[in-house]
């Protein structure tokens, strides 16, 4: 992989990448995080992707501005909390507390990004605990290890060895739909890939799911539109 520029006001970093299973040219803005992507073939030309995107770029820019904006945590910013915006608020306890719509945060706004992230990583282990192990159950499979990490380009995933991995940023979406994340990466355990059988199992395992799959494709992005760094 490497990345170009394209210029224009402002510039945008676009990431070319080779593929063999790339038939044609192709150009994909990340829903979760507005990173840009342009894939070619293995044998195709640097400078006919490059002129690929100057044709594609008032596309492009389109998207960018559609995005969901990033937010700053601070005081009287939101956050979202099993799909529930909280307000960020000045609090006094030793750690971040809800208060009725109000996420509490103590300390000066300088530490604020941390102490949210670590309030909501420590509520969406138990969560995805509990929903990975209802659907294991149910399943009959065993689950290894379950890892959660802030993840960029997927929800969750899961290893042929048994481990499954789910983004911590899951906690932020509604309850249904962080079940049916977890059901899905269960329903891996089974079938190792997107074909009829696997969505079968998903059906099994948490019932109907179009709702949840939709959330994520039009919501997803706003899981990621927070600056924790």
């Amino acid at each position: 992989m490497e990345e170009i520029i394209l210029d224009g006001s402002p510039p945008i970093a676009v990431v070319l990448r080779r593929s063999a299973r790339a038939g044609r040219i192709s150009l994909r803005v990340s829903r979760l995080d507005g990173r840009v992507s342009l894939t070619i073939p293995t044998r195709g030309s640097k400078s006919e992707a490059i002129s690929f995107l100057r044709e594609k770029e008032v596309w492009l820019r389109h998207q960018l501005v559609i995005q969901a904006p990033r937010v700053d945590l601070r005081v009287g910013a939101e956050v979202l909390f099993e799909g529930t915006p909280l307000v960020i608020s000045q609090g006094k306890s030793r750690a971040a507390q809800i208060i009725g719509t109000q996420l509490l945060v103590p300390g000066p706004e300088a530490g604020y990004a941390a102490k949210i992230a670590a309030f909501l990583k420590a509520r969406a282990r138990p969560r995805l605990h509990a929903a990975t192990e209802v659907y294991a159950a149910r399943l009959g499979k065993p689950v290894k290890r379950i890892t959660l990490r802030d993840t960029r380009s997927r929800w969750g995933s899961c290893s042929s060895a048994g481990n499954l991995n789910y983004s911590w940023r899951l906690i932020m979406a509604p309850p249904d739909v962080l079940d049916y994340v977890a059901a899905h990466e269960v329903a891996h355990l089974q079938e190792m890939n997107h074909s009829q059988a696997f969505w079968d199992v998903v059906e099994r395992l948490y019932g109907p799911c179009a709702d949840q799959r939709k959330w994520l494709r039009t919501n997803g992005n706003l899981l990621h539109q927070y600056v924790f760094d």
